[in-house]
């Protein structure tokens, strides 16, 4: 008989509603405990049923596609409604078996740890473009890219070795944000047309536009992709001195959001004339991407600096804007198959590196 908990369930699938959801049933006698509480529809019992082949029938009443893939290894796949999966879940707990979470169970199946975290991210990554860049990862790029350093060391070329180590290290970030979006703060003076551009931005009117200055109290984002890059704009409240009350919580909100901001988009309205306080927000935020709304219309007076120039309203630059935004938050993209460090564990281990070059 096999040990209490020694029975492994794994829900494959997400949690919640859908048309299928597939369960792992791992560990010693698993095919045993699965069979007590499934029959097949032509009444051969699972045992007799060759590995990999997928067999009709019922588990306690509910159909199920069950498929034996070795000795201690079970899959059931059942309709996606939250209580079939419920019912097997508790049925397979009543004998003994311990659910586990997927990440978990794939930690514990993979070759090492760089190939788990790989995994693990790959099921929260947003865009195509991030998710290929984390296959390779787990198809061993980064473990294959540290040998090959390691390796450098080794026969005493250094300075090779640092080129290599480099290279990882300023990829460090993009690894960070392969799930966690970018933040994309977009920030100016008040009426400047910072909602008109993430609308134009989104696609659709995400945020409300008024002729009225003070119009966005509270902050609205939207989560979207840029060239493949997952992004969230935040869209704030405008910055000006003398605001009171509720305008003034929606500014110190736009403070908080600003100082988090992977990177700022300052927006200013080339309609009117350039100011002293667009100077101030320019001193402030020198890394930030400038942007002149409202290029439909007449120039303003006064010097304002290099920028994006747009039409929110129209649509006319909107592109190259998403250009520039792409560029500025990874300058240098990964060619195929390029390592990675994805965890903060992982760039430790490159700056190690670095300590044992002499």
């Amino acid at each position: 008989m096999s040990k209490p908990h020694a029975i492994k369930v794994i829900r494959l699938t997400p949690p919640g509603r859908g048309a299928v959801a597939a369960l792992r049933v791992e560990g010693p006698g698993a095919m045993a405990v699965v069979q007590a509480r499934f029959q097949s529809c032509g009444g051969k019992p699972l045992s007799e049923h060759e590995s990999d082949r997928l067999v009709f029938g019922h588990f306690n009443g509910e159909e199920v596609v069950v498929r034996r893939l070795e000795k201690d290894a079970v899959e059931l796949h059942c309709h996606g409604g939250t209580a079939a999966v419920e019912m097997i879940e508790e049925s397979l707990a009543s004998a003994g078996c311990r659910s586990v979470g997927w990440r978990e169970w794939a930690f514990d199946h993979c070759g090492d740890r760089a190939e788990a975290d790989a995994l693990a991210a790959m099921a929260d990554a947003r865009t195509e473009r991030t998710a290929a860049i984390l296959l390779d990862q787990y198809n061993g790029a980064l473990e294959r890219e540290m040998d090959a350093i390691n390796e450098l060391i080794e026969r005493g070329k250094f300075d090779a070795a640092r080129r290599r180590i480099d290279a990882l290290l300023a990829r460090a970030e993009l690894g960070r944000h392969l799930v966690r979006p970018w933040s994309v703060v977009l920030a100016g003076r008040t009426n400047v047309g910072k909602s008109s551009t993430l609308n134009a931005l989104a696609g659709y009117a995400r945020a409300i536009v008024h002729h009225e200055p003070g119009t966005t109290r509270d902050a609205v984002t939207l989560a979207t992709a840029v060239d493949g890059w997952p992004v969230e704009f935040c869209d704030t409240g405008g910055l000006r001195q003398g605001a009171d009350g509720v305008e003034q919580a929606g500014i110190e909100l736009a403070g908080e959001r600003l100082a988090r901001a992977d990177l700022v988009v300052l927006i200013s309205d080339r309609s009117l004339s350039w100011t002293d306080e667009d100077d101030n927000l320019i001193e402030k935020w020198p890394d930030a991407v400038v942007v002149h709304n409202k290029s439909d219309l007449p120039t303003g007076r006064g010097d304002r600096p290099a920028g994006v120039s747009i039409s929110a309203l129209r649509g006319e630059g909107i592109t190259s804007l998403l250009e520039m935004i792409s560029r500025r938050l990874v300058p240098d993209p990964p060619p195929p198959g390029a390592a990675v460090p994805l965890t903060d564990e992982k760039v430790e281990a490159v700056q190690r590196l670095t300590r044992t070059i002499k």
